[in-house]
């Protein structure tokens, strides 16, 4: 069992608050992502709960026992770096087995360990290398190898894919997975980048200046943000937004440019900001005429940046189109699947509290 509650934690240096108190519930065996722009307190949380940062408020907990005090020998946890941290005179065997020998373990059994975890990672031909003969992605594997074959309760990574290269990390990744479905361990990991949060996570914990902003599955998060943070943070590209005015179901933008809410707006009056994702276009000859700024050609989809409401917005579409940067096209957004937020608070106005703004509930 690997159940790891967080409970109203908080962590400051001197007067500099940097996390200010949040409270996690992980499930044994969940795969959850803490995500957010650097400085926003994921890292410092990750260590928190190794024991190489100590708690200021609150309390964190492995199977209801509090860890608050105990050495990070004693969590039953695993770490992978973001540096691998390898010792460079050992070999790769050597590097999986040094913790397992602190241990006292016998050598019968760190050996039948090591077989076990260099066989699942692939790197059973490389047991006598050193850290040098190495690419990257090797590394990378054996400080997993030497995580997994403590078989702790809990796996945390930092940042762990980060020094590799673009394609390195897309095989890293499913590999990761593979193994979470093998090991079925409570992990929780640790990244900047929005594309392994989604790709990787049963939950993600998007943070932001120390406080959780929400929590939720990656495509929960992706169709129904809580905020303009967690909307411009999940996704990519970045979901647009476009501030203007909402009356009578009508949004009109700073240059004028006026969009149909329909019912999605009905029951919105005021300063808003419209939401909508780079997907949420199509081509229309009677769509809102804009001005083409630039265009990246990726292969299986066309992105597009236009001016729109005044303000600059990506658009993606499907086809492969002789579009050219100073030239004008004709756009329909899809006003079904956008988002409106309220503009002074950032906060997402969803449908039910569109309706309780309507019954006079809500101010």
């Amino acid at each position: 069992m690997g159940a790891v509650t967080i409970r109203d934690v908080v962590k400051r240096y001197g007067q500099y608050e940097v996390l200010k108190g949040v409270s996690i519930d992980i499930a044994d065996g969940e795969f959850l992502v803490l995500v957010g722009p650097s400085g926003c307190g994921k890292s410092t949380l990750l260590r928190m709960i190794a024991g190489l940062e100590e708690i200021t408020d609150g309390t964190i907990a492995i199977d209801e026992e509090i860890i608050n005090d105990l050495a990070p020998k004693d969590r039953d946890i695993a770490m992978v770096f973001q540096s691998y941290a390898l010792y460079p005179h050992m070999t790769v065997a050597q590097n999986m087995e040094y913790a397992l020998r602190l241990k006292g373990m016998d050598r019968a059994e760190r050996e039948r360990r090591i077989e076990r975890v260099a066989e699942i990672l692939g790197l059973s031909n490389h047991l006598e290398r050193m850290p040098k003969q190495l690419s990257g992605g090797q590394r990378q594997r054996v400080a997993m190898g030497r995580a997994i074959v403590r078989d702790p309760k809990v796996y945390l990574f930092d940042e762990p894919l980060s020094n590799l290269d673009a394609k390195l990390r897309v095989q890293m990744r499913f590999e990761i997975k593979q193994n979470h479905a093998r090991l079925n361990t409570t992990t929780v990991y640790v990244t900047h980048d929005q594309v392994e949060a989604m790709t990787m996570a049963d939950r993600i914990v998007v943070m932001n200046d120390g406080r959780i902003e929400q929590i939720g599955t990656p495509l929960d998060l992706y169709d129904n943000p809580a905020n303009i943070f967690v909307a411009g943070f999940i996704g990519s590209p970045a979901m647009n937004m476009i501030e203007g005015e909402a009356k009578d179901g009508v949004f009109t933008a700073g240059d004028g440019t006026r969009m149909q809410l329909g019912s999605v707006g009905e029951t919105v009056a005021g300063r808003v900001v419209l939401g909508l994702r780079p997907e949420a276009f199509a081509l229309d000859p009677d769509g809102i005429p804009v001005d083409v700024l630039g265009v990246e050609p990726t292969g299986a989809e066309t992105q597009v940046l236009v001016r729109l409401g005044g303000q600059e917005t990506v658009v993606v579409l499907r086809d492969r189109l002789a579009i050219r940067p100073g030239t004008r096209i004709a756009l329909r957004p899809e006003i079904s699947a956008c988002h409106i937020f309220n503009a002074e608070s950032g906060e997402r106005i969803s449908p039910d509290r569109m309706a309780l703004i309507q019954e006079g509930n809500l101010a």
